[in-house]
């Protein structure tokens, strides 16, 4: 009896062990899952064309997802078909070659693709899934969601193969050099988006080829990577997918730089640089400052309801009611200690301060609470805004905006209703019309207003590098944020002069 109960648990642990060993991906049964995730599958490719089979696909034969190209229209190369799928974070796009073929799908079917005896192959900088018919394509649905991402241009740059055959966004883009009277799309164009050089691709064959080109636009499109020294291209799959830029009204003040985190104490330290893109008399034509700082612990908590106008702890207002600044000219309004980096620091009170008020001892002008803390440094997103005027209520438009941090936790925007929140304008970070949907997002973190710039590093100046078109009233390059160290004896023009920093053209 003894060596029978030996045997049962000797059968009983191999059998677990052996139940351990099965090769899982899926943590299903212990099978290999047949389907592979299009990040698998481009996954797959290591600079030489591929074979793709069970072997470099983590045991599997076919993959899948949902078609964003439209054939029907005209841009697409004949016999070509685009499918997209999000898998585990990432969303991944295929570019597949059928051959001199009419491709059947639309956008919105959901297919698989069975790929063996496919290759995925290099053509001119672009992956090309390569070696299937179209029988090996089976569509399983149809109408379902097509993901689309806003994208600037400098990621698509950065890392095309992760963009290359996707949905993507770019947003507020001009032509480089502007179309000539009446030119049209056909073609290759070179748009800008303020953050780099894309190449808009137009086919002779596509339903809008024959438009006249418009000063700038907002362009939903496929990724095609291009070759060495080439612009990537994005694909307009139809005229809808392509919007006219509206016109805008250049902002005559643009937020250049600011200090959060002087060093030691905050305590009337801190300070916003900002640049004229015309000659301005405040004492005429007055303009506010206002900032914004969601620390979870300010009051009123959550998402203000009066945005800009809530005052108390969670926005300040200084008022420029006085003084000149010439076209071009950088000035300043914050603390009145008026030092580059904290106590003890560079004195730059020969610079030009519109306005400074001790928010450590003395409340904003008609808005906001005495602060040891102005600017945000951590946590929530701080922001600064500038008005055409010194009374800010809740449904003032500011004329330029930016926000930096990093979580939210519903502190700047609830969606209501009615919606509570920020307002945001037209700049290189916003926009108070979805670029995709068209619908109204007038507030910070409402649909495609997502953008921010990270926290500034400690003593350091955040300068705000981009170049402003006054004349339409675009940012030809957008700001970036470069952190200039500052010590003690840091003189004024390391934050005015040099590379980095905003200029204006016309």
């Amino acid at each position: 009896m003894k060596k029978i109960y030996l045997f049962l648990i000797a059968t009983i642990l191999t059998g677990t062990f052996l139940s351990s060993c099965k090769k899982d991906p899926n943590n299903a049964l212990g099978t290999v899952n047949p389907f592979a995730a299009m990040y698998v599958v481009k996954k797959a490719y290591k600079g030489t064309d591929v074979k793709l089979g069970p072997d470099n696909l983590e045991g599997a034969n076919s993959t899948g997802g949902v078609v964003i190209s439209d054939s029907q229209k005209g841009n697409i190369p004949k016999g070509t078909v685009v499918v997209q799928n999000t898998a585990r974070g990432f969303t991944r796009g295929l570019i597949i070659e059928l051959g001199n073929v009419d491709v059947p799908f639309v956008p919105g079917d959901s297919v698989t693709i069975n790929l063996s005896g496919s290759t995925l192959a290099n053509v001119n900088g672009s992956l090309r899934l390569k070696g299937i018919s179209l029988n090996a394509i089976n569509k399983v649905a149809s109408g379902k969601a097509q993901k689309m991402l806003t994208v600037p241009s400098n990621l698509i740059i950065a890392k095309p193969m992760d963009y290359e055959g996707t949905l993507v966004t770019v947003t507020n883009a001009t032509f480089n050099p502007a179309p000539a009277a009446g030119e049209i799309y056909a073609g290759n164009k070179t748009i800008n988006d303020g953050f780099g050089d894309l190449t808009l691709h137009t086919e002779a064959t596509a339903d809008y080829a024959n438009e006249v080109m418009p000063e700038g636009v907002t362009v939903v499109g496929l990724v095609f990577a291009g070759g060495e020294g080439s612009n990537h291209q994005i694909w307009p799959r139809t005229k809808d997918d392509i919007v006219p830029l509206r016109s805008l009204e250049a902002s005559p003040i643009l937020i250049t730089g600011f200090l959060t985190n002087p060093d030691g104490d905050d305590f009337n330290q801190e300070y916003i640089q900002l640049m004229a893109t015309e000659a301005i008399d405040f004492a005429i034509n007055p303009f506010s400052v206002v900032t914004t700082n969601n620390a979870g612990s300010n009051i009123p908590t959550g998402a203000p309801v009066n945005g800009w106008a809530t005052g108390n702890q969670r926005t300040y207002k200084f008022d420029l009611t006085s003084g000149t600044v010439a076209k071009g000219e950088f000035f300043y309004v914050g603390a009145t200690s008026k030092l580059i980096n904290g106590a003890g620091s560079t004195d730059i009170s020969n610079a030009k301060w519109m306005r400074n008020i001790a928010y450590n001892t003395v409340e904003g002008d008609g808005l906001g609470s005495i602060s040891t803390n102005l600017l945000a440094n951590s946590g929530n997103p701080g922001g600064i805004a500038v008005f055409r005027t010194t009374t800010v209520t809740a449904t003032s438009v500011p004329i330029d905006v930016l926000f930096w941090g990093t979580a939210s936790n519903g502190a700047v925007y609830s969606a209501g209703p009615p919606p509570i929140g920020y307002r945001i304008t037209n700049t290189d970070y916003y926009d108070m019309l979805n670029p995709i949907s068209q619908a109204e997002q007038p507030m910070f973190t409402q649909g495609s207003n997502t953008g921010r710039l990270g926290f500034p590093a400690a003593a350091s100046f955040a300068k705000l590098g981009g170049i402003y078109n006054v004349t339409t009233g675009r940012w030809s390059v957008g700001r970036t944020l470069t952190n200039v160290t500052l010590n003690k004896t840091t003189p004024l023009t390391a934050i005015e002069t040099g590379t980095g920093f905003t200029t204006i053209e016309q």
